[in-house]
């Protein structure tokens, strides 16, 4: 996906193969959407798109699962060459509100320049009256709480968290299956195509924005487990030996962050996913270098959630 905010790192890192000249700010690598399918690359489904195996092949690929019309996640790589406006995404009672959808989220760092930093929530506790007022003189900026961060920091953005990324960030973004974004402030940037400001969307960034969201924190490394919520569960491992992707009957998605490892008959390197069936016979993970890492995310059925991260 072109943005104007985007670079070349998805190339120069993840060996991605970009459109010449173009600044490359996205790639959707999981997307059951509209506008956007994941297709099967290989195999017996070969051709088939996220969305006909979400719909027609469910309990085979995805097991016990929670009803919904698509694919609950879209999972992307971000490459923030430039800083992204500063932006909400809507809770769910405001997004049916103002026709839009919900969207919670999860960032692995997989790369930062020295100095980078993402914009979490508040800096302090401010009212709707006087961020309004921020925006209008040009100030909002200076409310946001910004945090500096390393490769391998993670952080959880609940919807109605207000929030940016600065240059020089790689990021693994996990989230609901949403496109809708407020934007609230854009730098005063101009649009190159339009040569006029990017729209913004005051009035509903302000009704999204939870302005009790003051400095919230980096999550914490625990162990394996990243973030356990009701939308997703996301584990990081370090694969020194054979693994099982998932209990038998379970999907799961696998991106390799470093090293390479083998599922099934794929090699799969640095930036890579693959989705593993829940009927898959052979659901070991095998690493084919040392010190691969990877990330694991799967959809929670069972127990109750752990909310980390406020």
């Amino acid at each position: 996906m072109e943005r104007i905010w985007g670079g070349r790192k998805l190339a120069d890192l993840f060996g991605k193969e970009l459109p010449a000249g173009k600044r490359i700010g996205e790639s959707w690598e999981i997307v059951d959407r509209p506008e956007a399918q994941s297709i099967v690359a290989r195999g017996l489904l070969k051709g088939k798109t996220l969305h006909e195996l979400w719909t027609e092949e469910r309990s085979t690929i995805f097991g016990e699962v929670h009803d919904a019309p698509r694919f609950p996640l879209l999972i992307k790589l971000l490459d923030a060459h430039d800083r992204l406006s500063l932006q909400v995404h809507p809770p769910v009672r405001i997004a049916r509100k103002l026709g839009g959808e919900p969207k919670t989220e999860f960032w692995y760092v997989a790369a930062a320049d020295t100095g980078a930093e993402l914009l979490l929530g508040l800096h302090d506790a401010i009212t709707r009256d006087q961020f309004e007022t921020a925006l209008r003189e040009g100030t909002a900026a200076d409310y946001a709480h910004k945090v500096r961060v390393k490769p391998g920091d993670i952080a959880f953005l609940p919807a109605g968290r207000l929030h940016a990324i600065s240059p020089g960030n790689l990021l693994i973004e996990i989230q609901q299956n949403s496109d809708t974004t407020y934007r609230v402030f854009d730098w005063n940037r101009v649009d190159p195509m339009t040569d006029k400001p990017r729209e913004l969307h005051i009035e509903q960034a302000l009704q999204s924005i939870d302005f009790n969201d003051v400095r919230p924190r980096l999550l914490p490394a625990e162990g394996e487990l990243l973030l356990s919520h009701k939308l997703f569960e996301i584990q990081k491992w370090n694969l020194d030996s054979p693994r099982e992707a998932a209990p038998p009957g379970q999907f799961a998605i696998i991106c390799c962050l470093q090293g390479s490892f083998r599922c099934g008959d794929t090699d799969l390197s640095p930036g890579e996913f693959c989705l593993v069936q829940a009927s898959l016979p052979d659901r070991r993970l095998q690493p084919q270098r040392k010190r691969t890492s990877l990330l694991r995310i799967t959809i929670p059925t069972y127990g109750q959630s752990i909310d980390r991260g406020r």
